[in-house]
């Protein structure tokens, strides 16, 4: 196998190289109306980095919200930043949830590891303004660190208690082949980080799992979806003519299968 042609999702998806701008448009469009609106907080710190930050909506709701939704973006712990996913909120805000969505640092600046200790602080910085049971989701890279927080000790043992259900979407479960990747020249992963930093090496949790992959996604997301679920002994679901870049859209609707997998 060539690794690196089955983890390149971009050239493998019809128009793929379009979808940053057009979320990053969207989002953009999505963040001047909630704050025109005073239900955004943009660029709460949650450590002393540039972008140890995160964005923070409010949805309308007078007795305040249900709870609160933490997404953590993919793009293989090496781009993007919390600008390109803000309308991603959408579907839970109109649920009633607070939704948070932390940036972090990316390789090779620092490692996976460190990412991981970043998206806890920033789980429990966005636990200490919103009250109620958290919801976890990500996507790709994002997929393994909402995963990662599901192994003991990641997060602090009062916020990982309020943790009532995680859906990894397309994530990367088993970091083991991606040492067969070039990219692994910015990862710096040895085999003993890719085994520490894998969560299908992790305890099963005793938190509600539910593992999103697209159906029409490359073979190797769903056999790390797969893993994952089995590991875990989680339900898995192959969404129909989803793909890697549209898979995540089901979150911009209160009502779609996905969102329901979250909040339901």
């Amino acid at each position: 196998m060539d690794h690196d042609k089955a983890y390149n999702n971009v050239d493998h998806i019809p128009g793929g190289a379009s979808y940053p701008d057009r979320w990053a448009e969207q989002a953009a469009a999505f963040r001047d109306r909630l704050e025109a609106e005073g239900r955004a907080r943009l660029a709460v710190p949650y450590g002393p980095g540039e972008r140890e930050a995160m964005d923070v909506f409010w949805p309308e709701r007078e007795q305040g919200p249900r709870g609160l939704v933490v997404f953590v973006h993919g793009g293989y712990w090496l781009k993007f930043d919390r600008s390109y996913w803000s309308h991603f909120a959408q579907g839970a805000l109109e649920r009633g949830w607070a939704v948070a969505m932390p940036s972090y640092d990316l390789c090779p600046d620092v490692r996976i590891e460190d990412i991981t200790r970043e998206i806890a602080r920033a789980v429990g910085i966005a636990a200490s303004l919103v009250e109620g049971p958290i919801r976890l989701t990500g996507h790709s890279a994002g997929g393994h660190l909402v995963a990662r927080m599901l192994a003991p000790g990641v997060l602090p043992e009062d916020v990982a208690e309020r943790v009532k259900k995680v859906v990894p979407i397309s994530p990367v479960s088993d970091l083991r082949p991606l040492l067969k990747t070039s990219m692994n020249d910015q990862f710096r992963m040895t085999e003993a980080d890719a085994e520490a930093e894998s969560p299908v090496l992790q305890p099963k949790p005793d938190v509600p799992v539910t593992v999103w992959v697209g159906a029409a996604e490359r073979a190797v997301f769903l056999d790390q979806a797969r893993w994952l679920a089995e590991a875990w002994d989680a339900p898995w679901e192959a969404a129909r003519d989803q793909h890697h870049f549209n898979v995540i859209d089901g979150l911009k609707a209160p009502d779609s299968p996905l969102t329901e997998a979250l909040l339901g």
